[in-house]
């Protein structure tokens, strides 16, 4: 098995390091990710630059780019064959309900599954950085069962797994996305020259953590596996609009 790894966190962060290792126990690994942290990128595109490449000591790829780009990069130009399956992690922090629409992690997903190819995204979640090798291990068992029952081809998978040892995973846990409350208000501050500069607000609260929520499943130390539609048509509005539409002349 040949995978595409990547991240939003950056070529050097520690969560892709730890992934690396657990993925090359089990398939031919080849790194591709942005030379910088680009978190909350999104699935945004580097158009009016070109992007470079360069190949770091440990083999790793490191793009002048996006996530998006690092995966496009990734799978046309460095890896001789496409590989089987595209996964961008882990994530330094959750990406749970509202966060896949700001995520990079999940953006580098996301292009995966644009060019044709099953794709997870996988985040840590929870205060510090102590148990990245859990999560690599809930993506390895995650991924044997992915490649065997692929799932729909405008889908991929968000896993957000609790930060604590594997042990103490209750076990994973099938969720539908939660949603946070507005974000706290931009704050305005002086740099040293004295000029205006902005900051944005922490993450709002948990809105929706019901049963059956991935924030629910994370707060209860189960690992949360999301089947995320690439399709974000709100499909049940289109019979309920049906009729003021028909309505409006041009």
């Amino acid at each position: 098995m040949n995978i595409l790894l990547s991240n939003d966190d950056g070529v050097n962060a520690q969560g892709l390091k730890v992934l690396y290792k657990a993925l090359s126990l089990i398939a031919n690994v080849t790194v591709v990710a942005p030379d910088r942290n680009c978190s909350a990128a999104s699935n945004s595109l580097t158009l009016l630059n070109p992007l470079r490449v360069t190949q770091l000591d440990n083999g790793f790829y490191a793009v002048n780019g996006t996530p998006t780009d690092a995966v496009h990069v990734g799978i046309h130009q460095i890896m001789n064959t496409p590989p089987d399956i595209v996964v961008a992690g882990i994530n330094h922090g959750a990406n749970l309900g509202d966060d896949v629409i700001y995520s990079g992690t999940v953006a580098a997903a996301t292009e995966g599954r644009h060019t044709g190819l099953p794709a997870i995204a996988v985040s840590l979640s929870g205060k510090g950085e102590e148990h990245f090798d859990t999560a690599a291990q809930v993506t390895v068992k995650v991924i044997k069962q992915l490649i065997n029952n692929p799932i729909n081809n405008d889908e991929i998978i968000n896993l957000n797994v609790p930060n604590i040892t594997l042990s103490d995973i209750k076990g994973i846990q099938l969720t539908r996305l939660g949603n946070r409350s507005a974000a706290e208000p931009m704050t305005k501050q002086k740099d040293p020259w004295g000029r205006d500069i902005y900051w944005y607000g922490k993450l709002g609260d948990e809105a929706d953590a019901a049963i059956g929520t991935d924030f629910h499943a994370v707060n209860n130390n189960y690992a949360s596996l999301t089947p995320i539609s690439v399709d974000m048509t709100a499909h049940n509005s289109l019979k309920s609009m049906t009729t003021w539409i028909s309505e409006i002349t041009l």
